[in-house]
C-alpha cells in the first residue's frame, strides 16, 4: 500500500512537468490560401501570423499562396500524394463540395459553438456543411459578386440613362441599349465574355442567368438547369449581340485577364468583379477610367447575384497535434473579438457575423461601403451542387462553342449531358 501511495505521489509530481513540456513544444502547421483579398498578399498575411504568434508563440505557421489558374491542380495533386497542408482558405465550392466529398477534411462541428450559430446566418451555415449535416468549413467573410462599368465612358456615350444610378441596377433592355450607345460612340470592345478557363466564371454564370431570370440549378442543388427556356434564350441573345458586334466572346482570356483589360482601359465593363477586386486594382486604373460597380442586367425587378463565402478547412493528415493547432489558429482568426475585425478588414469583404459591422467607415477602404447594399441581392449558393469541378470545366467549353456560332440548344444539351451524371 505504501508503495502504491509513493507511486501515486511521484505521478502527481511528473504530470505537471509533462504538461509544461507540452506547452513549450513547437507545433508547425502549413496554411495554403487562395488569393481572397488580402489573403493573397504576403505582407498582410505575415502581419496576421505575427498577431497570432504574439498570443500563441509555440505554433509556427508556414504559408503557400495559390492562384485560380493552377491552384486546383496543386491541391488535387497534394491530395493524391498525401502531401496536403494543414489548413486551407477558400469557399464551400472547394472545401465542402470537393475536398470534404473526397474524405480529405476534418469535421469542424466543434468550432460551431452556440455563440457562432447565433451570430452567423443560416444561409452561410448551410453552405459550410455537407448533405449529412457535418461542418467542414468555418467561415470568415462573404460578399456578393457583381460587375463594373467605366462610368466616364458611359457618360461620354450617353449610356448612363439606361442605369438606375442609385440602386446600381439595370434591365436587360437597358443593357442592350447601353451596349449600342457605347459602340456608336466608338468604344470597342464593350464587354468580353471570357472563356479560356474557369477563373472568374461566377461572372459569366450570373450574366447568363440574370438576363431572363434563369436558374443555374434546381432548388435542392441536385442537378443543373441551364437547359431551361430562360437560359437558352439568354445564351441566344448573347450570341446575337456578339454577331452584331455589341459584345464579344473571347476564348483567349479568363476572368483575371478580363478584369485586367478593363482596368487598363481596353474594355468598358467587366463581369468578374467584387469589393476586394476593386481594392486590389484602384491604384492600377488607366487614366480616365472611373469605377462604378453594377449588378447584372435582368428582365425583372431585382437581380440575383452569386455569393462568395470564404473560410477555413483542415486537411486530415493524421496528426492530432497539428489538427488542434490548426483549430487554434482558426479560432483566433475568426472568433477573437479584436482579431476578427482585422481579419475581415484584410479580406476586403464583409463579415459573416452579424455582430461585426462598421469595419470600413472612416478608413482608407471606405469605398467598400458602396458594395454593402449588393448583399441584399444574393441568390442561391448553388456552388455545392454535385460534379462541381466537372461543371466548371464544361461551362467555359459551352461558352466557347456558343461564341463560335454553335446551335445554342444543341450545345446546352451537350453541357447538360456531361454535368448531370
Amino acid at each position: 500500500m505504501k508503495k502504491l501511495i509513493a507511486l501515486f505521489l511521484c505521478l502527481m509530481l511528473v504530470l505537471p512537468v509533462a504538461a509544461a513540456l507540452a506547452d513549450d513544444m513547437t507545433t508547425e502547421i502549413t496554411l495554403w490560401t487562395f488569393p481572397v483579398g488580402g489573403f493573397g498578399d504576403d505582407e498582410q498575411v505575415q502581419t496576421l501570423i505575427a498577431d497570432f504568434n504574439a498570443v500563441y508563440p509555440n505554433i509556427k505557421v508556414n504559408v503557400e499562396y495559390l492562384d485560380y489558374t493552377n491552384g486546383d491542380v496543386q491541391v488535387t495533386t497534394a491530395m493524391e500524394a498525401k502531401t496536403t497542408p494543414d489548413i486551407i482558405f477558400e469557399g464551400p465550392e472547394r472545401l465542402v463540395a470537393v475536398y470534404a466529398a473526397a474524405n480529405a477534411l476534418v469535421p469542424l462541428d466543434d468550432l460551431w459553438t452556440d455563440e457562432a450559430m447565433a451570430d452567423i446566418s443560416a444561409g452561410v451555415a448551410a453552405a459550410c456543411k455537407d448533405a449529412a449535416g457535418v461542418y467542414y468549413e468555418y467561415p470568415l467573410c462573404s460578399t456578393a459578386h457583381c460587375m463594373v462599368i467605366d462610368k466616364a465612358a458611359f457618360e461620354k456615350a450617353d449610356a448612363l440613362q439606361y442605369i438606375d444610378m442609385e440602386k446600381h441596377t439595370w434591365t436587360t433592355e437597358g443593357f442592350e441599349m447601353a451596349l449600342r450607345a457605347l459602340v456608336e460612340a466608338g468604344y470597342n470592345p464593350t464587354g468580353l465574355i471570357f472563356c479560356s478557363g474557369q477563373g472568374g466564371d461566377q461572372g459569366t454564370r450570373a450574366l447568363v442567368n440574370n438576363l431572363y431570370s434563369g436558374k443555374f440549378t434546381s432548388p435542392d442543388f441536385s442537378k443543373y438547369t441551364m437547359d431551361s427556356e430562360e437560359n437558352i434564350k439568354a445564351l441566344t441573345m448573347l450570341q446575337k449581340w456578339a454577331e452584331e458586334g455589341l459584345i464579344a466572346f473571347d476564348p483567349s482570356i479568363n476572368g483575371g485577364e478580363e478584369l485586367a483589360l478593363f482596368v487598363n482601359g481596353t474594355s468598358k465593363m467587366a463581369f468578374c468583379w467584387n469589393a476586394a477586386i476593386e481594392g486590389l486594382n484602384r491604384d492600377k486604373l488607366a487614366d480616365g477610367v472611373e469605377l462604378f460597380p453594377m449588378t447584372f442586367p435582368t428582365d425583372k425587378g431585382d437581380p440575383e447575384l452569386c455569393g462568395g463565402i470564404w473560410g477555413f478547412g483542415i486537411f486530415d493528415n493524421g496528426d492530432a497535434a497539428k489538427i488542434e493547432a490548426a483549430k487554434t489558429f482558426i479560432r483566433f482568426v475568426c472568433d477573437d473579438p479584436v482579431q476578427v475585425r482585422k481579419s475581415v478588414y484584410m479580406s476586403g469583404y464583409f463579415s459573416v457575423r452579424s455582430s461585426v459591422t462598421g469595419l470600413y467607415a472612416g478608413t482608407e477602404k471606405e469605398y467598400l461601403d458602396t458594395y454593402a447594399p449588393f448583399v441584399q441581392y444574393l441568390g442561391d449558393y448553388y456552388q455545392v451542387a454535385p460534379n462541381w469541378n466537372t461543371q466548371r470545366y464544361e461551362w467555359w467549353n459551352l461558352l466557347q462553342r456558343v461564341g463560335a456560332g454553335g446551335n445554342v440548344a444543341d450545345e446546352v444539351a451537350l453541357y447538360i449531358q456531361n454535368v448531370n451524371q
